[in-house]
């Protein structure tokens, strides 16, 4: 199709008075005709790229647009995630901080009262300790004594024995060491009530 012959007569008057145009050398001259033709070529140069790459490229930018608000989206939303996300670090730091405090208040408890219930128990087994040696003791006095008494009534009788110059017969020894072990005691308790 030619452009021609689209403007029809407009096209035959510009190149008319083309023609019979202004003298050469007159200066500079601006011809309509020909402006108008370049913005018609231009104008349909821009139709026919319109329609032959306008809508994929409009899809394109579409795309495009909706391409960078789902990024700026995307940003916004990770944005929030990140301050929840440090949120939720700090709370959890804090809870963490917090039931370490109970362990190691727990602990302290625990190590507290194993260290009473040794103490109690230390001091239980000293005193059975002390109560059984107090008693092994009295035990062992108790023995001392009978043998000093009996080594006493032996050493008593023996010199009774060179005193009296008589033989010692068992009812005697015996009738001696009774009166001998009577005089002590109530010289011992004698004594100690003074």
């Amino acid at each position: 199709m030619n452009l021609f012959s689209l403007a029809g007569p407009w096209v035959t008057a510009g190149v008319i008075a083309a023609q019979e145009g202004e003298p050469a050398g007159e200066g500079l001259a601006i011809n309509f005709f020909w402006i108008l033709v370049a913005s018609l070529n231009f104008i349909v140069f821009a139709v026919v790229l319109y329609l032959l790459f306008g809508r994929q490229v409009s899809q394109m930018l579409a795309d495009r647009r909706d391409r960078i608000e789902q990024g700026l989206r995307d940003a916004e939303q990770a944005r929030r995630d990140r301050e929840s996300a440090e949120q939720e670090r700090l709370e959890a730091l804090a809870e963490a901080r917090r039931e370490a405090n109970e362990i190691l208040a727990r602990a302290q408890k625990v190590a507290q009262e194993t260290r009473d219930a040794d103490i109690a128990a230390t001091r239980e087994e000293l005193e059975r300790m002390r109560s059984r040696a107090s008693d092994e003791i009295e035990a062992e006095k108790g023995r001392a004594l009978a043998e000093l008494r009996g080594e006493v009534a032996d050493l008593a009788l023996a010199a009774a024995g060179k005193v009296v110059r008589e033989s010692m017969t068992g009812e005697r020894q015996r009738r001696l060491v009774e009166e001998f072990l009577a005089e002590a005691g109530s010289a011992t308790n004698g004594g100690t009530r003074r």
